[in-house]
């Protein structure tokens, strides 16, 4: 048993409206931990100590009886390393849009519980990978979730947080590795008590490593196919040999298996790692509960005071020699089809200057779009479509050596062939910042900015503030745990300055990534993506120009002062009457022909912001596939027009979102309310009269073409696209889209926009610190700049989903996109009911508690066991409000038609398992959703979010969670069965079977050419859907 050696509840800086207690204690085996106390977990007070104790116990000897009885084995989405991340622009590139499918996981709660959580921060990460087993910090955080001593059981940590409402997750970064995890607030103690264990006794068992290697490996070609990890890889490729970037960080089956074969121990190899570093010195732990401060330190000294000794320390990586050859153009074959031009100067390391920020002065004049900008430059003259700059939250871009700015540049085909002028205008910016010296001004409204969002800083999910806070505590001090990503405390000219010389074409590493700018001489392979690239040289002359470029661009200027920093924060549910300030959900104030406006005064958070939405349906706008092509194009094309308006004032902190959805433009305007009317006016100035240029149009033509050519790259996103144009009956196709657009002109652009406009029907919300009257006036806002018909009910666009035949078992087989991807996808869909309001909530709450009861031994079984692939899931779907259930797998190693069989071998198994559910288990999986449901919505837009899926779906029921909480009440587990035999099991009529299978390049599709008789193949979607029959439209 550990002892506390240091206590404080004065140090922790937070914002005046955080009603949480933070106390800041230290064992004497060297770990810090930060104990959060937060009252809204228990809102009527904390439980009695002594008994909250004996429950914990009492529960936890029971719940390890069951589990030892049911020996169920697995976790539940652990690994998700953070150096994966996709392309940044993965959220757009999908290009059909979805409609109103909803994948029902994270449920959102009208009622007042949060939920309890943890995370712990070890200070060790890829950095420290040995060079003959590359992967192995990756490796060992996937092995601490197989098993301690204490709870052999490889998945008794991950099945105790599923009954229990939980969650967990962790990922391995190049300085430090972060396992976090959420649950329900009266089992805290019982999975601290598990997850302890990952730090003081992990078992490391021989047959579990050989298992996980291969989830590593799956995990790995999950990214293989990525760009932004290509890029990275080969930067770490190409760095200097010896220098800790010279490394693989993900890790996978070659890496870690020719170490064994090469003659390394792996176990030997992690427990090394694991002795060496996992120490109480290098680990930072956050534990967030309702309970008193008092009772949540005596539960970290007891369970985590056995953590090993060792002394308070930061792991610090030096390396004296440059790391990237200076005058250097790589060139790197792309897998989409994409022009990005990346540039990267390396910095000292400036963590110890959060105060000053230098780094974040720079990357918002280089990142600006305003008039002036790069950015509003490059595209004035065609050759870029976007622009960021700035130092990466990643570990590689925020080391304890380096800090590495980057600059990555969307660019057209023009912008392909001006690479090096492109590069040229960057450095006559860069001399601009240096001619015209830094300017205070502008620290200051990022201090102001800064110090606005701090003051009203909106929560996060529990376990997402436990990670932030836990890898908060390795990089500041602990006053500044919450403070320091906020703050700008000290205008610092001479450090900018300084960081600015930084900024030389020596100091600069170009990267070129597309699919067309490579050459076939000199090609060369980075040996672990497989990725082509060729490397050469920058001629001395132009090197010698970017250093000193012989004139500054007169359009490029610093930008102007932001007009939409706000400056009235005043809380208008402080002066609204109590009729007002205590109605739970939005009530309508406007309904007529051409608009429908609802509005809620936000007296919950009680924050100066607003969110506004609103969906706008145009005429014809989805007729047919011209139609919709004409609709999307307009709709970028105003994006683009008021690209910089939205700029600005995103960078206060109002946001504003414009996408397509059918033959609705979806237009939200939030964040900091007081200049939201402002910028809706001037959005809606602009929107009401705009006819594109010949010059934009082109642009735009080619980036939207680009978009659709890499839609459906990623085998995932390809199955769900190919099971909606099933269920669709309106689905126009990709590459009908293609071909469409291919022959679109201007003049058909422009002849078709008035009409467009010419008839509108708008819904919208207001949810926020906004009066009533100033709701009404932000509708009269739409009234005054579209003075237009309304359009009638009958004319707007109405999607209709398929209703599959009595026990329809139907199958659709497709190739993988991209040919150089590995994975295959089975999707299979079971389509439940029609979603009929009201009287469908027993329905949906039997499909969410099925869902709840069955993920983790789906996970335990065919991930953990079975090893199919590294994604592995099920989820309820509602599509168009059409329930569904459905089971997906990816795998790079095994063919479709054997995933199917895995899942359909899962599923005619369930049976048993629920049969097997005591009444004990089947309560917690009930009360684990249940809390799930009531869980309080952690911040203002997630309660806008839910109000406007009620809107959108045309269900108005805003209190559905609510509900569907007190339906589970009546619910049990012969209902749940019930449900199961009658939807999921052959030869059950009601079960409407839908696979979609994607075929990844290392499999054949002929193995799909024996079908069992019962099955019916599409071989033609059109002439499939011309013969079915179609549920009525909901929404």
């Amino acid at each position: 048993m550990g002892r506390c050696t240091f206590s404080s509840d004065d140090i922790v800086i937070k914002s005046p409206s955080d009603k949480r207690l933070y106390r800041v204690i230290q064992l004497d085996n060297g770990l810090s931990a930060l104990i959060v106390h937060d009252p809204e977990i228990y809102p009527d007070g904390p439980p009695d100590p002594s008994k909250s104790l004996e429950q914990s116990e009492a529960e936890e000897e029971e719940e390890d009886c069951m589990d030892d009885c049911d020996g169920e084995e697995g976790e539940d989405g652990e690994g998700e390393d953070e150096e994966e991340d996709e392309d940044e622009d993965d959220d757009e590139e999908e290009g059909e849009d979805e409609g109103n499918e909803v994948r029902e996981k994270r449920k959102g709660g009208a009622a007042q519980t949060k939920k309890a959580a943890a995370a712990m921060c070890v200070g060790i990460g890829s950095f420290s990978d040995p060079c003959e087993a590359q992967g192995l910090a990756h490796f060992l955080e996937h092995m601490l979730f197989m098993g301690s001593t204490d709870f052999p059981d490889e998945n008794e940590y991950d099945s105790y947080l599923s009954k229990h409402g939980g969650t967990s997750n962790a990922y391995t970064e190049t300085e430090h590795t972060c396992y976090h995890f959420e649950v329900k607030r009266e089992f805290l103690k019982g999975a601290l008590r598990r997850f302890s264990q990952f730090f003081v006794s992990p078992l490391v068992k021989i047959e579990a490593m050989e298992r996980e290697v291969l989830a590593v490996d799956s995990e790995f070609n999950q990214v293989l196919q990525s760009d932004a990890c290509r890029l990275q890889q080969l930067q770490c490729h190409t760095s200097a040999p010896g220098h800790p970037f010279n490394k693989f960080f993900w890790g996978n089956k070659k890496s870690l298996v020719d170490a064994m074969e090469k003659g390394v121990n792996l176990r030997e190899q992690i427990l090394k790692l694991y002795n060496d570093y996992y120490h109480g010195g290098l680990m930072k732990l956050v534990v967030i509960g309702g309970e008193s401060i008092d009772v949540l330190e005596s539960w970290v000294v007891e369970l985590f005071g056995n953590v090993k000794n060792g002394p308070q320390v930061n792991l610090e990586f030096k390396a004296d020699i440059p790391f990237w050859k200076a005058g250097k153009l790589y060139r790197l074959e792309a897998v989409k089809d994409v022009h990005i031009l990346d540039l990267t100067w390396t910095l000292p390391c400036l963590r110890q200057n959060y105060l000053k920020k230098p780094e974040d002065y720079i990357a918002h004049l280089l990142g600006h779009e305003g008039r002036g900008s790069l950015h509003s430059f490059l595209k004035s003259r065609g050759w870029a479509t976007s622009l960021s700059a700035g130092v990466g939250d990643e570990g590689m871009h925020r080391s304890s050596m380096v800090y590495i700015f980057g600059m990555s540049i969307h660019l057209t085909d023009s912008g392909l062939e001006k690479i090096m002028e492109i590069i040229g205008f960057v450095y006559q910016y860069l001399k601009l910042l240096r001619r015209v010296s830094p300017q205070e001004w502008i620290f200051k409204e990022l201090q102001d900015i800064g110090n606005m969002e701090f003051r009203f800083a909106e929560e996060q999910h529990q376990d997402d503030y436990a990670s932030e806070l836990a890898e908060n505590l390795l990089a500041y001090p602990a006053e500044h745990v919450i403070y320091g990503d906020y703050v700008y405390k000290i205008w610092d000219e001479e450090l900018i300055k300084y960081i600015l010389g930084f900024f030389t074409p020596e100091n600069m590493r170009i990267d070129m990534v597309s699919k067309s700018s490579i050459k076939s001489e000199g090609l060369q392979f980075e040996p672990w993506f497989g990725a082509r690239y060729t490397e050469e040289d920058v001629s001395s002359s132009l090197m010698d120009i970017w250093r000193d470029p012989p004139e500054i661009d007169i359009s490029l200027h610093l930008p102007s002062k932001n007009e939409f920093i706000p400056s009235d924060f005043s809380i208008r549910a402080d002066n609204a009457c109590d009729d007002l300030a205590n109605v739970s959900s939005p009530r309508c104030l406007v309904d007529e022909p051409l608009i429908k406006f609802w509005y809620k005064l936000d007296s919950t958070f009680k924050f100066p912001r607003a969110n506004t939405y609103f969906r706008i349906n145009l005429k014809g706008g989805y007729d047919n596939v011209k139609s919709c092509v004409l609709t999307e194009l307009f709709i970028y094309l105003l994006k683009d027009e008021l690209n910089e308006t939205i700029y600005q004032a995103s960078i206060a902190k109002l946001e504003t979102s414009v996408s397509v959805s059918s033959d609705k433009l979806e237009l939200k305007v939030f964040g900091f309310n007081d200049k939201l009317p402002v910028l809706l006016s001037k959005l809606l100035t602009v929107a009401k009269s705009f006819l594109p240029s010949n010059d934009r149009f082109e642009v735009i033509k080619e980036d939207m073409k680009r978009t659709l050519k890499n839609t459906n790259m990623k085998p995932l996103s390809h199955s769900s696209y190919l099971r909606l144009q099933v269920l669709c009956q309106s689905f126009y196709d990709v590459e009908d889209k293609m071909q469409v657009l291919n022959d679109v002109s201007v003049t058909d652009l422009k002849a078709f926009i008035p009409e467009l406009r010419s008839q509108l029907y708008v819904e919208g919300l207001c949810h926020g610190n906004l009066l009533e009257e100033e709701a009404i006036s932000i509708s009269n806002i739409f009234k005054i700049n579209f003075p237009v018909q309304p359009l009638p009910y009958q004319i707007r666009h109405a999607e209709h989903v398929i209703c599959l035949t009595p026990g329809a078992n139907i199958v659709r087989d497709v190739n993988v996109k991209n040919k150089m991807e590995k994975n295959s996808v089975v999707e299979l869909y079971f389509q439940i009911e029609q979603d009929l309001g009201l009287e469908s909530i027993k329905l949906k709450a039997l499909i969410d508690l099925f869902d709840e009861i069955v993920e983790e031994p789906l996970f335990n079984q065919l991930r953990t066991k079975e090893q199919l692939g590294y994604v592995v899931e099920c989820s309820p779907r509602v599509t168009y409000r059409v329930f569904g259930f459905c089971f997906c797998v990816q795998s790079s190693e095994y063919s479709p038609i054997y995933l199917q069989e895995r899942i359909d071998n899962f599923i005619n198994d369930l049976g048993e398992l629920l049969e097997a559910l005591d009444h004990k288990s089947f309560e917690n999986y009930r009360g684990g959703l249940m809390a799930k449901l009531l869980e309080k919505d952690p911040t203002m837009t997630y309660e806008t979010n839910r109000f406007w899926n009620q809107i959108i779906d045309k269900r108005y029921v805003f209190d559905l969670s609510k509900k569907e909480a007190e339906a589970l009440e009546s619910i049990h587990r012969d209902d749940v069965i019930n449900w199961y035999n009658t939807y999921l099991q052959q030869p059950s009529p009601k079960c409407r079977r839908l696979a979609i299978r994607v075929w990844g390049c290392n499999t054949d599709m002929k193995d799909a050419e024996t079908q069992p008789k019962s099955t019916e193949v599409i071989k033609d979607v059109a002439a499939f859907k011309m013969s079915s029959v179609f549920y009525p439209s909901m929404c």
